[in-house]
C-alpha cells in the first residue's frame, strides 16, 4: 500500500513509499484512509526536528489528523463497514501511570507513550490501517470530509474541558474570551467560545482576507495585534494558540481580575522575550489568575470534539479547509502558503 513516510531526523526524506499492508495484531478493524490534515507538526517531523519510527523499522508513516471509512470490522467491535471513523493519535504507556490507567492518557507522567505518526507507532498517512476500536471514534455521516478536523477540534475540547474544571474551584460566570492566533486551531477554539455563549474575540496579525471574515462569521470581533488593549482587558478566559506568548505577558498588566489562560501553542526552543517576573507574579497571585498548558486529548476529548463539529455551520467548517490536495500531488500538500488555514491530503475514496 502507499504511504507518506519519512526517515525520522533525516531532512528532505519524505516519500510516497510502499509499505507492507498493516499487521492483524493492529487492530481487528480495517479502515481506509479518505483524507490527512497537515500541521505544524507535519512539517516539523519532514524536517527532521522530531519523530521516532515504530521498533525495529526505519521508516515512519506520518500523519494523525485522520479520517476513514471502515472496510472490514468484526462484529464485536462496534462498528461496521462505510462507517465514517477518525482515529486517535495517543496509546497509553505499557506500565500503565496512573494517568494513563484511568484513561488519561494525554496527561501521561512516565513519557512512554506512544503516538501513531508522532512517536514510536506509524500514523494514518497509508491508504489503509488497522486498529483496535477503543482509539477509533465514530464521525457524523453528514461532516463527510469536513470529519478531518475532528483532530485539531479535540485540542481546544481539551483546553476548554480544563477551564471549565479550574473555573469551578469557585463561583464563576465568565463572559469574554481572548483567543490569540486564526489558524485552525485559534478558530475552532473560538468556534467552541461561541457555542458557549461567550463573547468571543480573536486576535491575529493579518488586517483583511479569509481569517478576519471567518470570525466575523461566527459572530466574534476580530482583534488586530495592534490593538490588544480592549481584548485583554475584558477577556475572562484566554486560549493561547500561536506559541508567541509575549502578547499576553504585556497585557496581563491591564487584566483585572480572576483569570484563566491556556496555552495551547508551542513555541519554538530559543525564542526571547521579556518577562518582568515580580509583575507576572503579582497578576498570577493578586488576581487568583491561573496559567496552564495543554496539549494532545483523551477518548473524551475526541468525543465532545465530534459533537462541537456536529452542531457547526458546515459551510464555516468548510471555509477551513483552504486546500484539498490529492495523493499524487502530495508533495504540494506540504508546501505551506501564507493563505493556508488548512490543507487536507486526500486519499482516493474506494468505497462502494
Amino acid at each position: 500500500m502507499r504511504a507518506i513516510t519519512v526517515i525520522p531526523g533525516k531532512q528532505d526524506s519524505v516519500a510516497l513509499t510502499d509499505m507492507p499492508e498493516p499487521p492483524e495484531e493492529d487492530g481487528p478493524v480495517l479502515v481506509r484512509t479518505r483524507a490527512i490534515g497537515i500541521c505544524g507538526t507535519d512539517l516539523e517531523i519532514i524536517n527532521g526536528e522530531y519523530g521516532t519510527a515504530p521498533p525495529g523499522q526505519e521508516r515512519l508513516i506520518v500523519g494523525h489528523e485522520s479520517l476513514g471509512r471502515v472496510a472490514e470490522a468484526a462484529p464485536d467491535t462496534g462498528f461496521k463497514a462505510g462507517d465514517l471513523v477518525v482515529g486517535i493519535v495517543r496509546r497509553r504507556d505499557p506500565v500503565p501511570c496512573p494517568a494513563c490507567a484511568a484513561g488519561h492518557w494525554d496527561m501521561c507522567i512516565n513519557d512512554r507513550y506512544t503516538e501513531r505518526g508522532i512517536k514510536g507507532r506509524h500514523g494514518y498517512a497509508s491508504e489503509r490501517y488497522r486498529i483496535h476500536p477503543e482509539h477509533l471514534v465514530a464521525v457524523d455521516p453528514a461532516l463527510g470530509v469536513l470529519g478531518v478536523l475532528l483532530e485539531p477540534a479535540t485540542v481546544v475540547a481539551k483546553a476548554w474541558d480544563h477551564i471549565e474544571k479550574i473555573g469551578r474551584r469557585a463561583a464563576w460566570a465568565p463572559e469574554a474570551v481572548l483567543i490569540t492566533g486564526a489558524g485552525p486551531i485559534g478558530l475552532l477554539a473560538a468556534l467552541l467560545a461561541v457555542q458557549r455563549g461567550h463573547q468571543t474575540y480573536v486576535l491575529d496579525l493579518v488586517t483583511e482576507g479569509r481569517k478576519p471574515e471567518m470570525v466575523r462569521r461566527l459572530g466574534a470581533t476580530y482583534v488586530h495585534s495592534g490593538d490588544l488593549t480592549e481584548a485583554a482587558a475584558e477577556a475572562d478566559i484566554v486560549i493561547e494558540c500561536t506559541g508567541f506568548i509575549q502578547l499576553l505577558l504585556d497585557a496581563k498588566s491591564r487584566h483585572p481580575r480572576y483569570r484563566i489562560i491556556c496555552l495551547t501553542g508551542v513555541s519554538a526552543v530559543g525564542t526571547e522575550s521579556v518577562i518582568d517576573p515580580g509583575l507576572l507574579n503579582r497578576n498570577m497571585v493578586l488576581r487568583n489568575s491561573v496559567l496552564f498548558g495543554s496539549v494532545n486529548a483523551n477518548r473524551e476529548h475526541y468525543e465532545l470534539a465530534a459533537k462541537a463539529l456536529a452542531q457547526a455551520d458546515p459551510r464555516w467548517l468548510a471555509d477551513l479547509i483552504t486546500r484539498q490536495v490529492p495523493l499524487d500531488q502530495w508533495p504540494d500538500a506540504y508546501a505551506r502558503r501564507p493563505d493556508d488555514i488548512k490543507t487536507v491530503l486526500g486519499f482516493p475514496d474506494v468505497s462502494p
